[in-house]
């Protein structure tokens, strides 16, 4: 591959999401399990610079939220997954550099890989020269991930089910403060499901029909009443620092909303970061130093 014509880059942010509730479904013949979850993005977000019609094709990671060990080789990055998929699908022979800053905690739920892969996508599709369009673009993310294709939407929010490849977008609401508690380590979100798996088994729990009442995401009051993921009944056991962080975190959002404030606290995703949902001019009593040894507070805000 040689370059023809001089290389062109965009930039784009790459944003967190949190997921204010998830569901898991029955598990499906195929060995996977269904969610509904609703989708919030958040402030937070990495950099990703692209660069097309380079005669190479290189990856480069950096930032404040990158592990110590790197991420791994590049081919197996998600990002790079995402460029290599898309230059695939249009038929688009052109080398690429990739360079992503990390701000976004790893492996936490937030959906840090997922949103740079995203941000390639929109990136690609903003410079390839025969565009695949928005319904080829989600086929594109939901083979590389089940948050790829809400964080490629780009909307504020969105009420995900089946794997996330359905995807139902809602208006934002008014900006609610988000105060994270993100670990060095994470949990295995295959671990997690075969977890959940595990305890419904032994309790012969079926999974229950759920009407939500009309209206219900319309306000963040009623939208926190709702709140839930059903990985919070086993994380706890797989991850220490979650034991101890989510129980602190539910305390204050219940004195949040003692005081008549909307509020919630949950795991995000499979976890292992931890989020407390509260308005933006509150600020929660916590503490770093009460924290775990390795947990640290991250401030943001709904997007």
């Amino acid at each position: 591959m040689s370059a023809t014509v001089p290389p062109r880059t965009v930039v784009v942010p790459a944003h967190a999401k949190v997921n204010v509730l998830l569901r898991i479904l029955a598990r499906e013949a195929s060995g996977y399990h269904g969610v509904e979850t609703l989708y919030q993005r958040l402030v937070l977000h990495d950099r990703v610079a692209v660069t097309v019609d380079v005669a190479t094709r290189t990856l480069a990671c950096a930032g404040a939220a990158m592990p110590a060990g790197g991420l791994g080789p590049p081919e197996e990055n998600l990002a790079w997954r995402a460029a290599a998929a898309y230059a695939a699908a249009a038929g688009w022979d052109t080398g690429w550099h990739l360079e992503i800053d990390k701000a976004i905690p790893v492996g936490g739920g937030l959906g840090g890989g997922s949103a740079d892969a995203a941000a390639v996508l929109r990136a690609f599709e903003a410079l390839s020269p025969r565009p695949l369009g928005e319904a080829q673009l989600l086929a594109l993310a939901g083979a590389l991930g089940a948050d790829v294709p809400f964080l490629t939407l780009g909307t504020s929010r969105a009420w995900g089910w089946g794997r996330g490849d359905r995807l139902l977008p809602l208006p934002p609401l008014p900006p609610m403060g988000v105060t994270l508690v993100a670990f060095r380590t994470g949990v295995e979100t295959a671990a997690a499901y075969r977890a959940v798996a595990a305890a419904r088994a032994a309790t012969a729990h079926a999974v229950q029909a759920t009407a939500y009442p009309v209206g219900a995401l319309d306000r963040w009051e009623t939208t926190c009443d709702l709140a839930a993921n059903d990985f919070e009944a086993v994380v706890p056991s797989l991850h220490t620092g979650v034991a101890a962080v989510l129980p602190l975190l539910r305390a204050e959002a219940a004195r949040l909303r003692a005081t008549g404030h909307a509020a919630t606290a949950h795991i995000s995703g499979s976890g292992a970061t931890c989020f407390l949902l509260h308005p933006p001019s509150v600020e929660p009593a916590l503490r770093a130093d009460a924290l775990p040894e390795g947990a640290r507070l991250v401030a943001t805000h709904t997007a």
